[in-house]
């Protein structure tokens, strides 16, 4: 653990030690004092620390300060972060601004969702820090419109998520583009040992700073468990907001469907509500993202591909609607709220259905989840993994079938054209053909995990 007690033992530059002293900042956190000095020093490192921990001082500083020290503005990249959502990139630009608002030093932000125009005519200027999602960076990369050949800070932020299936064969497009002299950062509030793996292949001898505790929740969270069934959560819902304790909510649903009919219900009560989700324009995202922001919102509604870039002060409750199908996302959901040393509350509804998925949260925060049967719609049959009476089907099972009924719909389809049906190798897969029609198995998944989702 690094002694370091105060930002002014960090030995900053003046211009950036005038700026976190304008931010009211004077201790760093633990991310903050032990990544800053091997930064400063040149070192790739591997970060993980909690949401809301300050991840992202603990990268803009150093980076800024060694660019300073080299040359200062230049007209041309030398730093890129990428980062897996619009509202992420956006704040770390913002972020980036204010550090470095007494250098001359410039950054700007790339994302999908709006017009390439006005991010063309920002590129052109020659900005030295540039913020991206990967689909618009590569995109912008494939018109010849970035130039990344001066490139001496490569930032990967929320890396599990850019080294999932996901996104990580972009995130290999980008690095093959990249100088292979350079300082590598990759930091996140998770960090699997698989993740972590791959990430050591990608960096250089580099410094492991992990000063995430052992639940992976922050303490100052408090949690809830309420059994309910599926039919019931609406109500379950509008009942919580009649408490006038919820200022400010968010509520995560695990479909962009679901986001908008939570949304209706809610207008449908007169409790002002918006969504944001991937099916959403850039422009209402950042509308309704303001209006949370300024308090004209008391519940904003999202899926998990914006739960990363959401930075909201004063977020009193994290209610998540759905369970999330990958337990990590948890974790990040709920540290929407309880930021910057104040304290929050996060309540989760799990149906029968959605036992698998408490289990294997559980397991990862390395903790029970404290459970509430008060409540008025509380479910014996939830607890148990059913519905409507009946044993609920579980994810797993749910996946199973999906498959099952797509291979059904495919033979079909087959067969109405004049085909034959195509048999099924081990797990489902169909047997290709070999030269002489003797069957060959390829021993590959057709499920591509992650998604691929774009900026």
């Amino acid at each position: 653990m690094s002694d370091v007690k105060k930002f002014s033992e960090l030995d900053l530059l003046a211009p950036l030690a005038q700026a976190v002293a304008n931010k009211g900042y004077d201790t760093p956190t633990p991310i903050q004092a032990r990544a800053i000095p091997p930064l400063l020093e040149g070192r790739d490192l591997l970060g993980c620390a909690q949401t809301g921990t300050g991840k992202t001082a603990a990268f803009a500083l150093p980076v800024l300060q060694r660019m300073e020290k080299s040359g200062g503005r230049r007209r041309c990249i030398r730093t890129l972060v990428m980062t897996p959502t619009r509202e992420l990139a956006a704040q770390i630009n913002d972020s980036f601004e204010a550090y470095g608002k007494h250098l001359q030093m410039t950054s700007t932000v790339i994302f999908g969702g709006v017009s390439q125009k006005g991010q063309e005519r920002a590129l052109k200027r020659g900005p030295d820090i540039l913020v991206a999602t990967p689909g618009r960076l590569l995109d912008l990369m494939g018109q010849k419109l970035i130039n990344l050949k001066n490139l001496e800070f490569f930032i990967l932020d929320e890396a599990d998520r850019m080294l999932d299936m996901g996104f990580i064969h972009d995130v290999r497009k980008v690095i093959a583009a990249l100088p292979v002299k350079r300082q590598s950062l990759f930091f996140s509030a998770t960090m699997p040992p698989a993740v972590t793996e791959l990430a050591r292949t990608m960096l250089t001898n580099p410094v492991r700073v992990d000063v995430a505790p052992d639940t992976l929740t922050a303490d100052r969270v408090a949690q809830t468990m309420l059994y309910v069934d599926k039919d019931d959560k609406r109500h379950l819902l509008e009942k919580l907001l009649e408490d006038e304790s919820i200022h400010r909510a968010l509520v995560f649903s695990r479909t962009k469907h679901g986001a908008d009919r939570i949304c209706k219900q809610l207008d449908a009560k007169n409790i002002s509500a918006d969504a944001i989700h991937g099916n959403k324009s850039q422009n209402a995202r950042t509308r309704a993202l303001d209006a949370f922001r300024q308090g004209k919102l008391r519940v904003l509604v999202a899926t998990d591909i914006a739960a990363r870039g959401i930075d909201v002060d004063g977020v009193t409750h994290v209610i998540n609607y759905d369970l999330p199908n990958e337990p990590e996302s948890y974790v990040h959901r709920i540290g929407r709220t309880a930021r910057a040393g104040k304290e929050g509350k996060a309540i989760a509804f799990c149906a029968g259905g959605e036992i698998e998925y408490l289990q294997e949260i559980e397991r990862l925060i390395k903790q029970r989840v404290p459970v509430d049967t008060s409540h008025a719609f509380h479910s014996d049959d939830a607890t148990k993994g059913m519905e409507n009476g009946k044993r609920a089907e579980t994810p797993t099972e749910k996946q199973a079938r999906a498959q099952q009924e797509s291979n059904s719909r495919r033979n079909k389809a087959r067969a109405a054209r004049g085909g034959a049906p195509r048999s099924k190798g081990k797990g489902g897969a169909p047997k290709a053909k070999a030269k002489g029609g003797a069957p060959k198995n390829h021993n590959r998944s057709h499920a591509r995990s992650g998604g691929g989702r774009r900026g």
